[in-house]
């Protein structure tokens, strides 16, 4: 039986580990082609050998998402090495948080360049292949492949939380982005949705006093990867499911973007956070 995205190419920002790689597993589980990008090569190859071992394809777009370079490059791995461009899901992302009296300059704009300006960047990359393909297939058969863009949010662009002014401000700008790209490109038969994590557990959402807590290089800071326990420990109990979401969870909340049920489907924001609501 043919799976649903077989043929389909995507695009998975930050998808060397956590939410990102199970979402390029989940795709590719499906039948699509994925890019995956890390800023490491070695957590791009191992999640590239598990979609191999899938019977998938997958190739490498090493690199920093904020580099102006990167979106150029990564929009051209996806078309000259595997032959098209379906879906992009916008993931690679970070927290740096803190009070707003004690954020400096450089830790708002760089959560805003990561979560805002990154995407912006790779979605405009995307845009002239999107259009011409999209221009020629209507021409040809007088409708569209229909294309997909997933971007990330957050429960706390979507409603606040205290120490993360300059990361709600940027998961609140990925809202207006989404609905604002749904106007603009549904002409070419894209729909543009947004999918909104409550608490996910990964290496960022660790608690800070963990043995196993990581620590994630931002240029040439060093910052620890993770959250207060007590904060961990409060959302966990407000969330009805009674329970944090794991890596799978989220990403099968994107994949319900992704698969041609939701063709018909755009400029929503869906909550994946097991009925939190803050």
């Amino acid at each position: 039986m043919m799976k649903k995205l077989e043929g389909k190419v995507a695009l998975v920002s930050g998808s060397g580990r956590g939410i990102g790689r199970e979402i390029a597993l989940k795709l590719a589980s499906e039948g699509a082609s994925i890019v995956v990008n890390d800023l490491d090569k070695e957590p791009a190859e191992e999640t590239i050998s598990l979609i191999k071992k899938m019977g998938s394809n997958a190739v490498s777009s090493i690199g920093d998402v904020t580099d102006k370079a990167f979106p150029k490059k990564f929009v051209d791995t996806a078309i000259n090495e595997l032959g098209g461009l379906d879906i992009i899901v916008n993931n690679a992302g970070y927290t740096w948080d803190n009070v707003i009296h004690k954020m400096s300059d450089d830790q708002f704009d760089a959560v805003m360049d990561v979560h805002v300006g990154a995407p912006f960047r790779i979605l405009r990359e995307a845009s002239n292949f999107i259009r011409d393909v999209a221009k020629a297939e209507i021409e040809k058969d007088g409708v569209a492949r229909c294309r997909k863009i997933v971007n990330i949010s957050s429960i706390s662009g979507l409603y606040g939380i205290a120490g993360q002014v300059n990361y709600s401000a940027a998961k609140s700008a990925l809202v207006g982005m989404t609905r604002t790209l749904c106007k603009e490109w549904g002409r070419y038969n894209v729909t543009v949705n947004c999918v909104a994590f409550g608490l996910i557990q990964t290496r960022m959402t660790q608690a800070l006093n963990s043995s196993e807590a990581e620590t994630v290089m931002v240029g040439d800071k060093e910052l620890k990867a993770g959250m207060q326990p007590e904060m961990i420990d409060m959302i966990t109990k407000m969330t009805p499911l009674g329970r944090p979401g794991s890596p799978e969870d989220a990403a099968n909340a994107v994949y319900l973007y992704c698969a041609p049920e939701s063709d018909f489907i755009s400029g929503q924001v869906t909550v994946a956070a097991g009925g939190l609501i803050i």
